[in-house]
């Protein structure tokens, strides 16, 4: 136990994989009036944040974690115009914070050969609700700028906007796409998923893109509208899908 990390011992050698709040998600918290009693520069603020989240990853590493995916609902606010603009109420000027944004993740996830660092950009997953839309477009430089391998982008439906920005994903990176709801129960027609996919192939090779389901089932308390055989159908979609595109 570290800091509030805990994974089990495990005598067989299975693949680990965790997930991670983002700092970026932390620094959306940031109040220029009310967080100023604790730091006085929202800088120092996250200067703390990043050496606290890189010693869960060195701690986690050492645990025998060799997949770790940060999870940033928050970089997608930073393609919406109407929540920028509550950035900018706030104070925070939301260019500056993109960049501040991919300085602090690459802090945070440099120097760790061996290890698969995935990013997934959430639009928001209470209760089967979402908070941000808008294709990828402005917030491309996260392909090209971070150091992840792996990008895990929603595009469960039309909020997400099109394929055109995987045009921008570096040739050693991958992406996931999130072409499963996991808001709504109704099931994709498999023919229709396999349909995306090729478009997205269009702009991104397909030996460099895989599936899944957009978001998690049950990212708050209250989780998503599904029930359990709702979610169990979802995943064997999923399974059966990249089987017959990627034969695996």
């Amino acid at each position: 136990m570290r800091r509030g990390v805990y994974i089990p011992a495990c005598p067989h050698p299975h693949k680990a994989k965790t997930t991670l709040i983002s700092a970026q998600q932390a620094a959306a918290y940031y109040d220029n009036e009310k967080s100023r009693a604790a730091y006085n520069r929202i800088d120092a603020y996250l200067a703390d944040l990043v050496d606290i989240l890189r010693g869960e990853i060195e701690e986690l590493i050492r645990l025998g974690c060799t997949y770790i995916q940060i999870d940033s609902p928050q970089y997608t606010a930073l393609l919406d115009p109407d929540l920028r603009d509550g950035y900018r109420r706030r104070g925070n000027d939301p260019d500056r914070l993109l960049d501040l944004s991919i300085e602090m993740d690459n802090a945070v996830i440099s120097n760790h050969p061996g290890i698969i660092f995935g990013l997934h950009l959430c639009r928001g997953n209470n209760q089967s609700k979402f908070y941000a839309r808008g294709d990828y477009g402005p917030i491309t430089k996260i392909f090209r700028d971070t150091h992840f391998q792996r990008f895990l982008l929603e595009y469960d439906d039309e909020r997400s906007g099109g394929f055109e920005p995987l045009g921008q994903v570096p040739d050693d990176r991958t992406v996931v796409l999130g072409l499963v709801s996991s808001k709504k129960a109704a099931l994709e027609d498999e023919e229709e998923l396999k349909s995306r996919i090729k478009e997205a192939s269009v702009y991104l090779p397909l030996e460099r893109l895989s599936l899944s389901s957009q978001c998690g089932f049950a990212s708050t308390m209250e989780g998503n509208l599904l029930t359990p055989e709702d979610q169990e159908a979802k995943l064997r979609l999923v399974a059966q899908t990249a089987r017959e595109v990627w034969g695996a």
